[in-house]
């Protein structure tokens, strides 16, 4: 008898229910404070409250973080990829197969640090740790239906009017995944409305099914977290961006993980011709359950099933890893909000950003170096892009720039 997921379906929401019963004495259940009673509420606020309710699940302990995040410690089965019954069915009984190293070459993986674990704070095993959305971080979208999703569909044909601009390093072909490491930055971004990140994509081109695609890394958002501090994110999308989300702040990415709070803020910080910090991202397809996997540093986060996708539920045909910002200077003097580090590629280690030891994932479920990279750069006068390769480091590219500046204006 062939097994999938869908026979272990049963035996694993007993053990979570088991869990849950054990737990319940000793760790009540606690909901979100931030609702607002209902005698107070206008109309904006029943949406606020609506949308809280749905994101912020009850949790059996609370972490207040030093910079002032909380994070909420929910039961697994609590989390809001189970919004939708149907990914239920989607739980894998085992680990997932990680890929192998395919050409001889291994390297030491930066470990994931996150402010709000730096005193030794964790959750409890069977639950994950979700940042708490709070009523502010909602009220700064408008329409509120909008938070946590992209206001512009990054797609690459019409990005130039969309205002995200790009410094990247792209392959195209049949791939399962892409493994890398990017140092991590805290550029200036000019206001609330734009965004700065690095990170690398798992995409399918557009299609009549619309693009597919995976992502991850550090950004910086104010409209999102309320401040300019660089935090681990990942992005999914499977319809051109119209749905999906960033982090779990809708329901699709499943967390496995314990101790990983996506959107929480990194630290330490790299800082110009000084230490370098890095984190480690690994996207990969799992052989055997199908589904897409993170895996930053040393952890295995949790995984897409490969149900939220259409085209991606087979393969990518396109890898890209590099840096985006969002120029919300439509008209005007292009806007100062800056790239990686704020300076241009040329000017290389510690003190321009990187993305290194960039290998891909195969049919096979091998690592593989980059036979051939593709550059592109959407306006080099404000962001550029170089790349190369070292014997430590594998294939590289170095990106990013201050934006605007006497040549870009």
């Amino acid at each position: 008898m062939k097994f999938t997921s869908r026979h272990f379906i049963r035996p694993i929401f007993l053990i979570f229910v088991s869990f849950f019963l054990l737990l319940s004495p000793v760790f009540p259940i606690r909901q979100d404070d931030e609702i607002i009673p209902p005698n107070d509420e206008s109309e904006e606020m029943k949406l606020v409250n609506a949308h809280l309710k749905k994101i912020n699940k009850p949790f059996v302990k609370s972490i207040k973080s030093p910079d002032g995040d909380i994070i909420d410690c929910v039961l697994f089965h609590s989390q809001p990829a189970f919004d939708l019954p149907e990914l239920n069915s989607t739980v894998p009984l085992n680990r997932p197969r990680e890929p192998s190293n395919g050409h001889g070459r291994a390297g030491m993986k930066s470990e994931l640090k996150q402010i709000w674990s730096s005193k030794g704070e964790s959750c409890t095993p069977g639950t994950i740790p979700i940042r708490r959305t709070r009523k502010d971080d909602i009220l700064r979208f408008n329409p509120i239906s909008k938070f946590g999703k992209k206001f512009n569909s990054p797609i690459k044909t019409d990005y130039a009017n969309k205002g995200h601009e790009y410094a990247m390093g792209y392959v195209t072909g049949e791939y399962y995944g892409i493994n890398a490491t990017l140092n991590v930055w805290a550029p200036y971004v000019a206001n609330q409305l734009e965004f700065s990140l690095s990170q690398v994509w798992v995409i399918t081109d557009v299609s009549n099914h619309g693009m597919n695609t995976i992502e991850a890394g550090w950004q910086i958002y104010p409209k999102i977290y309320g401040n300019s501090t660089p935090r681990l994110f990942i992005y999914w999308t499977s319809d051109d961006y119209r749905n999906g989300c960033y982090n779990l702040l809708c329901s699709g990415f499943v967390q496995t993980n314990d101790k990983v709070a996506l959107g929480a803020a990194l630290e330490p910080i790299s800082t110009y011709n000084n230490q370098q910090y890095e984190i480690n991202i690994l996207i990969w397809k799992d052989p055997n359950s199908k589904d897409w996997w993170l895996k930053v540093g040393s952890s295995v986060v949790g995984y897409w099933p490969s149900t939220l996708f259409t085209d991606l539920r087979e393969h990518a045909g396109l890898i890209e890893f590099g840096g985006e910002v969002y120029n919300g200077h439509i008209s005007g003097s292009h806007t100062s909000t800056q790239m990686g580090s704020g300076h241009f590629a040329e000017e290389g280690f510690g003190k321009a950003s990187y993305i290194k030891s960039i290998e891909l994932v195969d049919g096979e479920n091998k690592l593989n170096r980059v036979s051939k990279m593709n550059l592109d750069v959407d306006n080099p006068n404000c962001y550029d892009v170089t790349s190369g390769y070292a014997d430590n480091w594998g294939s590289y590219i170095y990106f990013g720039g201050p934006g605007n500046n006497p040549k870009c204006l």
